[in-house]
C-alpha cells in the first residue's frame, strides 16, 4: 500500500529481538522504506559485528542511514535525528511509509520528544575535559565538578569518567551546568503521526539468541573487522571503539586474552547491553505498543496487518 499521510512506523527493541525481520515484513507489505535507529549500525566499519542488514535485505527493501559514517567520527542522537528527519521526508515524498527501526532508545527520544538544548561543544573543550579527568582520576574530577556544579554532580557516579567529562566540558564551554540545560523545554525533531511498537521478548530467550548470534558473527568475519579497525589506531574514546564486542576482541588481537575469553566477554557485554535496553523500554517507552515474543510468534500476521493498516 502507499502511505499518503505523515505516518511514521517506529519499531524498537533490544538486540536479537527480531525487530529487523519485522521491519522487513512490514516494509514489503506496506510499501515501506527502512531507516536505521541503531547508534552502531551507522558506522560502515563494523557491518558484521553490528549485525547490519545483509546485501540481499538491502536489495529487497530500501534501507537508509546504515554504514554512512566513518569510525573516526562521533554521531550524537541530535545529529542522527536531524538526518533522520531528512530521510523520513524524502520517503514521504516518494509516497512510501517510513519505518524507523533500531535499538537505541535515545535516538527514538530525540526524534519523537526532543533532547535538551545543549549547544555543540567545541572540540578544544571536550579534549581539555577528557585530559583533566584522565590526569586527576574520576573521583577527584567528580569532587571538582561538585564544587562548581553540585546539581549536575549529584546525578553522576564518581566512577563514571565519561559523564563527568561531559559535565565539565559543558560547564566550561557554556558557563551553565548540564543539569540546567537538561531541564530546559525540548521540542521533537519531527511532527508526525507516530505508530510506536516495541518488542519485549523474555530475557532468557534473548540471551540464547544473542549468544548464538555472536558465534555466527565470529564465523562471518567479525574478528577481521576489528583487526582492520585496530590497525587504524583511532582515539579509544570514539563511540565505535566501545561498540559491543570490540574491546575484548581488540584485547585478544593485542595478545592480552585468548580468543575464547574474548568471545565470552563479548557475549557478556551483549547481555548487559540487552538489560539496559529492556530497562529503557520499560521506563521510557510506557506509551508504546509492547509486543511480546508470544504475540510476535502467534499473531505475526495480525500484527503486521494492524501496523500496515494504521499507516
Amino acid at each position: 500500500m502507499t502511505s499518503n499521510g505523515r505516518h511514521v512506523l517506529l519499531i524498537a527493541g533490544p538486540t536479537a529481538s527480531g525487530k529487523s525481520a519485522l521491519a522487513m515484513d512490514v516494509a514489503e507489505r506496506a510499501d515501506g522504506e527502512i531507516i536505521n535507529a541503531d547508534s552502531m549500525q551507522v558506522y560502515r566499519d563494523l557491518r558484521v559485528l553490528t549485525a547490519r542488514p545483509t546485501v540481499d535485505d538491502e536489495a529487497r527493501v530500501p534501507h537508509h542511514l546504515y554504514g554512512f559514517m566513518d569510525a573516526s567520527t562521533a554521531c550524537s542522537a541530535a545529529h542522527w535525528a536531524r538526518i533522520a528527519v531528512q530521510e523520513i521526508e524524502a520517503v514521504w515524498a516518494r509516497g512510501h511509509l517510513p519505518i524507523v527501526v533500531g535499538g537505541t532508545g535515545l535516538y527514538f527520544k530525540a526524534l519523537t520528544e526532543g533532547l535538551s538544548a545543549v549547544p555543540d561543544i567545541p572540540g578544544i573543550n571536550r579534549e581539555a575535559a577528557r585530559i583533566f579527568v584522565e590526569e586527576l582520576g574520576p573521583e577527584q574530577a567528580h569532587a571538582h565538578l561538585a564544587e562548581r556544579d553540585p546539581r549536575t554532580a549529584a546525578g553522576i557516579r564518581p566512577t563514571d569518567p565519561q559523564r563527568i567529562s561531559r559535565a565539565l566540558e559543558v560547564l566550561a564551554a557554556t558557563g551553565r551546568g548540564l543539569a540546567d540545560w537538561q531541564e530546559a523545554p525540548s521540542e521533537p525533531a519531527l511532527r508526525a503521526d507516530f505508530i510506536k511498537a516495541v518488542l519485549t521478548p523474555e530475557k532468557s530467550d534473548l540471551t540464547k539468541r544473542s549468544d548464538a548470534r555472536f558465534d555466527r558473527m565470529m564465523e562471518e568475519g567479525a574478528l577481521a573487522e576489528v583487526e582492520r579497525l585496530l590497525a587504524r589506531d583511532l582515539d579509544p574514546d570514539l563511540p565505535v571503539m566501545k561498540a559491543v564486542g570490540v574491546p575484548p576482541l581488540m584485547a585478544h588481537l593485542r595478545g592480552e586474552i585468548s580468543l575464547k575469553e574474548a568471545v565470552a566477554q563479548g557475549k557478556g557485554q551483549t547481555r548487559r547491553y540487552i538489560k539496559r535496553q529492556l530497562t529503557w523500554a520499560r521506563t521510557q517507552m510506557v506509551s508504546w505498543n509492547a509486543i511480546s515474543a508470544q504475540q510476535l510468534k502467534r499473531k505475526r500476521k495480525e500484527i503486521l496487518s494492524l501496523l500496515s493498516n494504521q499507516a
